[in-house]
């Protein structure tokens, strides 16, 4: 088993998750309302994407097989492609791409340490859940830049092939030691605190605490929901 010299601090563990919000719930938000200017939101999504592909080049430099080596380096390259599309976008808009994400670096930079874990197997957990997570709410949220860049962002971001290679590590690693899957329903459970922090960053500031918050419920807890399927499926409570 891969662990790490250090354990982890305590986390407070997070409320049980709620139910799916319908569709018609999501259709009803408007997210020009809720996406800051293009800029920012590009430098936070493209930063947030190389924070992905460090944690899987961690994962893949203490991964204990070769064949994990080999899919996790996959992952790793699409966490990377994706930081690349979107650093382009910046560029397009005339800015400089190191500019416009060292902001977002100092709290993204805490929040991949947080997310490491104690071990290989909560490494990649950590990086299934928050990826999964995040992945699938800057997609949302990109409803609400202009039509044309909205929609090169969703094509980005829509990349596969990570989530697969993630979940076929846990599932092997979950099958073959006992007691595993409890203590990774645990991590897991503990993840999206921090993880709906980052997403909430990613919102423009409102002067209505109240009006924000009734806003951007129905986008959180889809999120929720998808991350309870996330965790189904590797047979995990979430």
């Amino acid at each position: 088993m891969v662990t790490w010299g250090k354990r982890r601090s305590v986390r407070q563990e997070t409320p049980r998750l709620r139910p799916r919000v319908s569709p018609t719930d999501l259709a009803r938000v408007d997210f020009t309302e809720l996406v800051p200017d293009p800029v920012p939101f590009l430098g936070q999504a493209a930063y947030i994407q190389l924070e992905f592909f460090e944690s899987l080049a961690k994962a893949v430099a203490t991964a204990p097989t070769l064949p994990a080596k080999e899919g996790l380096s996959a992952a790793a390259g699409v966490a990377l492609r994706k930081h690349h599309a979107l650093i382009a976008e910046l560029r397009l808009l005339g800015v400089e791409p190191d500019d416009v994400m060292a902001p977002f670096a100092p709290a993204t930079d805490r929040f991949r340490q947080a997310s490491a874990g104690a071990d290989w197997y909560e490494l990649l957990l950590g990086i299934h859940v928050t990826s999964g997570m995040l992945d699938g709410y800057f997609s949302r949220l990109s409803s609400g830049l202009p039509s044309e860049l909205g929609a090169r962002v969703r094509s980005i971001l829509h990349e596969g092939g990570s989530a697969i290679v993630l979940e076929t590590e846990l599932r092997s690693a979950i099958e073959a030691q006992p007691g595993l899957a409890d203590r990774l329903a645990l991590w897991g459970r503990s993840l999206v605190g921090d993880t709906l922090l980052i997403a909430r960053s990613a919102l423009r500031a409102s002067d209505s605490a109240d009006r924000w918050g009734a806003q951007v419920e129905p986008v959180f807890t889809e999120l929720i929901a998808d991350h309870t399927r996330r965790m189904d499926a590797l047979g995990l409570t979430a």
